[in-house]
């Protein structure tokens, strides 16, 4: 008897904690709706964002495999440098520019939030963080284009000015409801263009004016080539970057809280893998019949083309869809990069053929697969974004070059920026004493 009632008041206990946790009334079923999806919203955008973090764990292996063995330092130092400057830049004006509505200001450097309700559908500090990962994806792809002969401190200069205000005011343009969003009807689920595009063409202009290492080019138009110190870590780079990018594009979907959101989830991640797979497959056959080799950096860069290539819309397409739009991406970045070294620009990690050609694909090949975007409307986004990111990052990246320059003495980039510019070698047991 005594056990009945044990379990009898642990029962009314039980039943009544409800209704004490929500105050006099008990919840209705539309409220519980609404907190069960508050908690997975919030829950996607933070499982989301630890994900695309981690891909700059990707780009730094990445780069640090494609680089010479005296300038890995640098480029781990530069990787975990443009991620904390973005950081900041996104705190202290980027939010505010790409979603303020105009009020750009008006929470400059003490950026707050105000109590969360249930009906804003997640939590403002959640969204923030997903935001802001994605402006650090933006810098580093400028970090691998422009390795091996750039200055430390002019990079990072570079970064404050594309986190804080390049990045965010061309989201503000589609994500933020801005004019391509409102008058063209543009259409980029994860940033093929606003993202990748904008990284594309800032490292674009920067590797025209800071010019391609020494040796890369002979005068008479021989292409040298610089092979990369680890290949190994390159590849892990990929993997992670591969993985990483499950949290780029599926989180957003920006809900998680209904069984409609989980399922496209499902099949945004589905469709995400595909076109990576097939981005992989597509440059493997490519240079095997191109250069009777198979080449490993293409392979890597293929994979990430196809990435690049499905982001801009990676829910609407079928399968064989998301295969083929890889593939595409895929050739595409592979055809880009002898095109590059005919203009005598030098791009160290393959960035620009990647993120800039394969992004400006996937972006125009929207309206295949989603009736609400129009080719025009993509047409004129990419155009935008073009024009402005290369004007504004020319007038950056010569302004750099005419006061502090930009780019290291010949000397020390025969001796390698880990000794010229840090003193910290990656692999001090091949630096000569």
């Amino acid at each position: 008897m005594r056990l009945f009632k044990l379990i009898s008041g642990g029962a009314a206990i039980a039943i009544s904690l409800p209704t004490l946790a929500w105050g006099q009334d008990a919840p209705t079923l539309e409220s519980l709706a609404a907190n069960d999806a508050f908690v997975f919203n919030t829950l996607l955008f933070l499982l989301g964002g630890f994900l695309v973090m981690w891909m700059a764990a990707g780009f730094a292996m990445l780069e640090s495999g494609f680089v010479r063995t005296k300038n890995v330092s640098m480029q781990c130092l530069k990787n975990i440098s443009l991620y904390s400057v973005a950081g900041l830049m996104f705190w202290v004006l980027g939010y505010q520019l790409m979603y303020g509505g105009g009020d750009y200001f008006g929470k400059f450097a003490v950026m707050s939030f105000a109590s969360e309700d249930v009906a804003t559908g997640y939590s403002s500090y959640s969204d923030w963080f997903f935001q802001m990962v994605f402006c650090a994806t933006t810098a580093s792809i400028v970090s691998g284009t422009v390795a091996e002969r750039i200055k430390f401190w002019p990079f990072i200069i570079f970064t404050v000015f594309l986190t804080g205000l390049i990045y965010p005011i061309v989201g503000s343009w589609e994500w933020g409801g801005g004019f391509l969003d409102s008058k063209f009807g543009f259409s980029d689920f994860a940033g093929s263009t606003l993202v990748h595009s904008t990284g594309g063409w800032a490292a674009l202009i920067g590797a025209i004016i800071l010019g391609a290492r020494k040796g890369k080019y002979s005068e008479d138009g021989t292409v040298n080539p610089i092979p990369g110190s680890n290949m190994p870590l390159a590849t892990l780079g990929v993997f992670i970057l591969w993985l990483g990018w499950f949290g780029f594009n599926c989180a957003s979907q920006l809900a998680m809280g209904t069984i409609t959101d989980a399922d496209a989830i499902a099949k945004i991640f589905v469709n995400t893998n595909m076109a990576a797979v097939a981005g992989v497959i597509t440059a493997v056959i490519y240079t095997q019949l191109r250069y009777k080799k198979i080449d490993l950096t293409m392979a890597l860069n293929g994979a990430l083309a196809g990435l690049v290539a499905i982001t801009a819309e990676p829910l609407t397409p079928s399968v064989p869809t998301a295969l083929l739009i890889g593939s595409i991406g895929s050739l595409l970045a592979c055809l880009a990069v002898p095109l590059l070294d005919k203009f005598k620009i030098d791009d160290v990690v393959g960035a620009i053929p990647v993120h800039l050609v394969a992004g400006i694909f996937g972006t125009l090949v929207v309206p295949l697969t989603n009736d609400s975007a129009t080719y025009f409307g993509q047409f004129i986004g990419v155009v935008s974004v073009g024009l402005f990111v290369s004007i504004i990052s020319a007038i950056i990246w010569y302004s750099l070059k005419l006061t502090i320059g930009i780019r290291v003495s010949e000397e020390d980039e025969y001796i390698g920026l880990d000794q010229s510019e840090l003193g910290v070698p990656a692999y001090p047991e091949f630096v000569k004493s």
